[in-house]
Parts: structure tokens; sequence; C-alpha cells
């Protein structure tokens, strides 16, 4: 006999299983930087140092480092000042920094080599500030004189120094924005506050930044020529490190190296000025703007002039020995000119990034043709099995210089979203000069469903891929529907035959009104059934089905009802011969013959093989992969998530997964882009093209659904 009631395990056990697994596999992953954050962390108990500051207590001099600590011999504060922050909130920056920044060197580095650059950099870092500041103290310079007389703690030196050699492993153009971000940190922190640990970080950080690609030379991503995107980024970088001493200026006024940085008479209104006018040009320049481009020269000379103007009477004010009558603050004007010639410099030499016209006068990207040229490059240079589908009205044209390529190409979003492979002889000349003019007319270029060898040429010249499709590919010569493999084909055409329903192959703009009437009705059926509208893109409809270059299935039985149809997109060859087929549109007829969709692609792909075609495509189904492999992993879960939300509506991988029935071999598609941080407007773009009429209200609902 029993009371009723049985032992249940304690549901919080699992949930705190799983993180502490997740904990317990970092830990293992990066051990040095788990190490020193765990002595930080103990250090700060056993001092009192993470609730009384550090350097109020009477311990500290023994434990900081700095130049007086080094003339007293206590040598060993190079080794216990890291582990400490000077005041209480410093902790949690610190500590965090730490791990952020060197976890990562060591999870991309290896532990050894990550150790190696943190600690070296510390080392480095703080001697070589002490070094100066003893050879510069003597020499009437008053902040060197204050600085030299100061102690600081903690490991700051050493994580932006590894932080500075992992930049190497980067890739374009995300190399490029890290260093400048540290760049713009060590430069604005040391001339405009100018404390102790801003020289260690200035010192660690710039000479990371030069042997960093030495340490990893095996990881190092080889550097490349900049790009319109990288001299955009550098003149964004000088005008941004200027409004940041600005700000610095107005908000922490400090006797900086260059001398006292406050300005008495500056206000919040004359920051707020800066502020905002800077923000628009700095905009304006991030996008390639020519009318940003030629303001930010007219500025960035004007103060070069200025600066020689004061340079020419300052020269002649010393010779009246009257000097400080033209500068109050010499060193301060002279670094802010001198960032000013460099924007200057950098604007002239790298003029050609700066070639988008204002939005009213924005033209369409030059080059643009007309459908009638399209085809007939087509028909000349052949193309794959969504080329096709580069012909269709709703797309723009652009017809290289040469006139021998074109790219079909959407707009959206500020997006040029390419359509398959570039039609042409060359297609990386083509993508090139595509993205060339899409950029100069202010849109962002890719390539959507790209093949293979496309990808490949188009990542040796420096743009990324990531596979978004599989091109689903029967091959007609060997064709035979015998084997277990083919039980539902052959069940299908065996069904078709006892119900007296047949296949015609036909062209649907010869047929008459009432069978264009009846697939209508079948688009309409499906698409009424759907909770969103039809889709586009590369989703074709009855419209294009009337192309009498394309092909259409009916499976008719003896009354002349239509039970379904299929569309049949040609893959053209070099010459013209038509050398396979690409599906299209497939309708079934709600309750009619069921397996009517298996009959119709069977008996389309045994009339091809009797017409000589050696392929067929199953097409592509957008967002549908059966392996999301790939280095872009936030596009994959980008992909997978918007996969997942359209399946119940659109089920695309459940089409994915029929068309297995006919023993497909898979070719991946690719997205082709610049940039991966385009990546999020390139996905509302790819969005607005598959649901051009759909309103922000209805993708709404789609994201909750």
């Amino acid at each position: 006999m029993t009371d009723g009631t049985t032992a249940r395990p304690a549901r919080g056990l699992p949930a705190l299983a799983a993180p502490a697994a997740r904990v317990g596999t970092l830990v293992r992953r990066i051990p040095f930087t788990s190490t020193v954050v765990l002595v930080m962390i103990v250090a700060g108990f056993a001092t009192g140092a993470f609730w009384r500051a550090a350097a109020d207590q009477a311990w500290y001099p023994w434990v900081a480092y700095g130049v007086p600590a080094l003339e007293n011999g206590r040598w060993w504060t190079l080794l216990t000042g890291p582990f400490l922050a000077v005041i209480p909130p410093f902790y949690l920056v610190m500590t965090g920094s730490f791990a952020l920044f060197v976890g990562w060197a060591e999870w991309r580095l290896g532990t050894g080599l990550a150790a190696l650059t943190a600690v070296a950099g510390q080392l480095v870092g703080i001697l070589t500030a002490l070094g100066f500041l003893l050879v510069v103290r003597g020499t009437g310079w008053p902040w060197a004189e204050t600085t030299s007389r100061l102690l600081d703690v903690g490991f700051s030196a050493g994580a932006l120094a590894a932080l500075a050699v992992t930049s190497a492993t980067l890739r374009p153009p995300w190399r490029l924005r890290l260093r400048l971000a540290l760049a713009l940190y060590v430069l604005a922190s040391a001339v405009y506050l100018g404390s102790l640990a801003d020289l260690e970080h200035l010192v660690a950080v710039l000479i990371a930044l030069v042997v960093g690609p030495r340490l990893v030379r095996a990881r190092a991503v080889p550097a490349t020529r900049p790009s319109r995107r990288e001299w955009r980024l550098l003149a964004v970088f000088l005008l941004v490190l200027m409004v940041a001493g600005s700000v610095l200026s107005f908000l922490l006024p400090n006797d900086g190296p260059l001398g006292p940085t406050g300005d008495p008479e500056a206000s919040w209104v004359d920051l707020a000025i800066t502020v905002v006018g800077a923000a628009l040009l700095v905009n304006g320049l991030r996008k390639g703007r020519r009318v940003a481009w030629r303001w930010a020269v007219g500025l960035a000379g004007l103060n070069v002039a200025v600066g020689l103007l004061a340079g020419v009477l300052f020269v002649l004010a010393a010779v009246l020995e009257n000097a400080e009558a033209v500068l109050d603050q010499p060193g301060l004007f002279v670094a802010d000119r001198l960032a000013w010639t460099a924007l200057l410099v950098l604007l002239l030499v790298g003029r050609r990034a700066w070639r988008v016209p204002s939005r009213r006068a924005r033209r369409a990207v030059g080059g643009v043709t007309d459908r009638g040229t399209a085809v007939a490059l087509l028909e000349k240079h052949g193309g794959g099995t969504v080329s096709w589908m580069a012909t269709w009205p709703d797309n723009e044209w652009f017809v290289t210089a040469d006139g021998d390529s074109c790219v079909a190409f959407q707009r959206h979003a500020g997006v040029a979203i390419g359509l398959g492979d570039p039609i042409g002889p060359d297609p990386v000349a083509a993508l090139e000069e595509f993205g060339v003019r899409s950029e100069t007319a202010g849109l962002i270029p890719c390539l959507f469903s790209a093949s293979d060898r496309t990808a490949r040429v188009a990542r040796e010249a420096g743009w990324f891929t990531a596979q978004v499709a599989e091109d689903t590919l029967v091959d007609l010569p060997e064709l035979e529907f015998r084997g277990k493999a083919w039980q539902d084909v052959r069940s299908a055409l065996n069904k078709a035959g006892k119900q007296g329903i047949t296949h015609r192959l036909v062209r649907l703009a010869d047929e008459r009104h009432a069978v264009v009437d009846q697939v209508r009705e079948l688009s309409e059926q499906w698409v009424g059934g759907k909770g969103l509208p039809e889709m586009g893109f590369t989703l074709g409809g009855v419209d294009e089905a009337l192309d009498p270059h394309v092909r259409v299935g009916l499976a008719v039985d003896a009354d002349g009802l239509v039970h379904g149809v299929t569309s049949w997109l040609p893959v053209y060859a070099a010459g013209g011969t038509v050398t396979g087929w690409t599906l299209d549109v497939m309708r079934r007829r709600e309750g009619g013959f069921r397996p009517v969709v298996e009959f119709l692609i069977a008996s389309a792909c045994l009339a091809f093989r009797e017409e000589g075609a050696t392929v067929v495509s199953l097409s592509g189904a957008p967002l549908a992969r059966t392996d999301a492999s790939g280095d872009t992993a936030v596009l994959d879960r980008l992909l997978d998530t918007l996969g997942a939300r359209l399946e119940p509506l659109y089920g695309f991988r459940s089409l994915h997964a029929f068309k297995a029935k006919f023993q497909p071999r898979y070719e991946p598609m690719h997205l082709v882009f610049r940039d991966e941080a385009d990546l999020p407007r390139v996905g509302v773009a790819l969005t607005r093209a598959y649901l051009p009429d759909t309103s922000t209200r209805e993708l709404l609902r789609l994201a909750r659904a």
C-alpha cells in the first residue's frame, strides 16, 4: 500500500545543469582568460578593493606600478598591479573587457599565443610608457612632470594589445573597422585625457597593430587593396576623431600632453551644433555622397589654410618675441591642423570613393538596357538554370560597357539584388562593373541564387558568399523510373493512365481561352489559400508562363478538366540551343487527381529527354537547404528563422523534401555580397523582393506567427 505520492526530480536541476556545462566548456576552452579573471576577483575581495578605492589605501604604493615604483625598486608591482582596479566601478570594466578581449583572442589564437600577447602587451606598454616619461620629465613639459609622479593598476594595456593582435585574423572590412576603433580610442584618450593609463594603452595598441600580423602569420588574412568602403571608413575615422576631441574637451577638461583641453567660452549649444553638423557630414561620407565629399574638402581645406596662416603669423610673432599673442595652445592647434591635413589628403587621393550623387540628382544604374537585349545576350552566351528568370519584366537590366554582358536586378530597400549569374563571357568582370555602378548610384550590390562557379570566382575577387538555397537537378540521358526509390513516381504514372489523365506539353499562349482560364483558376485557388500574397522575384506565375519561350505541362482528363499545371523555363547553352528546362509554376486542383504533380514532372522529364534535353532543374526552393554550412553563421540563422516562419504559409521546405522523390543531385545556390555588415539590409531587400505587395502589418503578423 502506498500513500499516493511519487518522488519527482527537482525541476531546477536540468535548468542549472545546462548553463553549468556551458561555463565548464568555456573555462576549458579559454583557461588563461578564466584564470586571470578569477585572480582579479579574488584580489578584489582579499584587498577590499571591491568596495573601497584601492588608490586610497595605505598599501596602494606597494602594489601599483609607475615611475616612482620603479625608482624605489618595487619591480614586483609589474606583477601585482594588473589584478587590481583603482576604484570599485573600474572592476566591472576591467574584468569584463579582459574576459571579452583576451577571451576572444584565446578562442581564435589559442591559449599560448593569447597569453603571450596579453602579458607582453602589458609589460611593453607599461615599461615603454614609463621609459618615455623618465626621458622627457626633465624637459620642462608640465604634463610629463605630473604624469611621471602617478601610479596605476590594471591589465587593460594587455587586453587591448591582445585585441589589436587578434584583429589581424579578421577578414576585410571587419579588420579595418576594429583597428580604426582601437586607434580612435587610444589616440583620443591620449591626446585629450592624457592619463598614465592612456599613455600605456597608446603604446601597447600601436605596437600590437604593427607586430600583430607577424605574430599570427599562419592565421592572418592577407591585406587587400583598399575598397571604396574602406576609403570612406578612413575619412569617417578622422572626422569622428576630431569630433571626439571636441566632446572630450568640453565634458572632461584636462591638462593633457598638448596643453589644457577645456575651452571656457564653449557652450552646450556650440557642442550640439558641432556634433549634429559632424553627424550629417559623417553619414554622407559613409554613404559615398558627392555633396558630403565637397563639403568635407571645403571644410578641411579651410582649416588647413587657417593652420598655414597661423603658422606664418606664429613665426613672425616668434621673431618679435610675442608668439603667445597668436597661439595660446600651439600643441593642440598643430595636432588639430595635422588631422585636417590628413583628412584633406585622404579625400583627394580617394576621391573615387565619393561619387554617389544626391538623392534628387540620382539616376538609374548606368548602362540599363531593355528586356530584348537581355534575351539576346542569354541566347548568345547561354546561362544557368535560373537565367531565364532574369528576363522577367519586373527586373531592370544593367549592361556592361562593352555591351556583351548584363546583370538583371531589382531595387529594394537601397539594395540592387542581381538575379542569378551575370549573363556574358566574363561573370567576374560583369559583377565588378555592376558593383561599381550600383555603389555609384547609392545602392548596395549583391547577387542572389548565383551558381557555385560564380560564387567561387567572386570570392577570388574579394566578395563574400553564403549558401541560400539548393538547385535540384535531374540528369535526363540515363533517367529510368526503376527500383524502390521510384515507386511513388511509377504509381502516379500508372494511376493517371487508369483514370484517363493525359499529359500535354504546350505553349500556354497558344492554348484556347478556356484552358488559360482554368490555369488562372488553379493559380488563384492556390493563392487564396495562403496567408500572404503570391510571391515574386524567383517565383513566377501565370503571366510568366504565357511567354512563348516557356513550356507548360497540363494534366487533363477526358472531359477537358485541367487537374494540374507546371511551367518550364528554358536553359540556354551558348549559341541559342536549349539544353534543359527549369520548373517554375506548380499548381494542382483541389479535390482533383491527387498525385498530379508527380505525374506532371515525370511526364515532362520523359518528353524533354525525347527532345534531346540533358537536364531538368526542379528549381531551388527559397530558404531551403539540406545542409546549412558555411562561415556566415548570422546569415544562416536568419535564413533558417525566416524559412521556418514562411513554411506554414508557403511550404518551401516541404516542397524541397517532395522533390527528393525524383532522386536529384544538388548544387548550392549562393548569395554574393560585398560586406557582411550589409546583410541586415540585404535581408530586408530580399523580403521585399519576394513579397513586394505585402504591407508592413502583414509582415509583422508573419514575424509573430
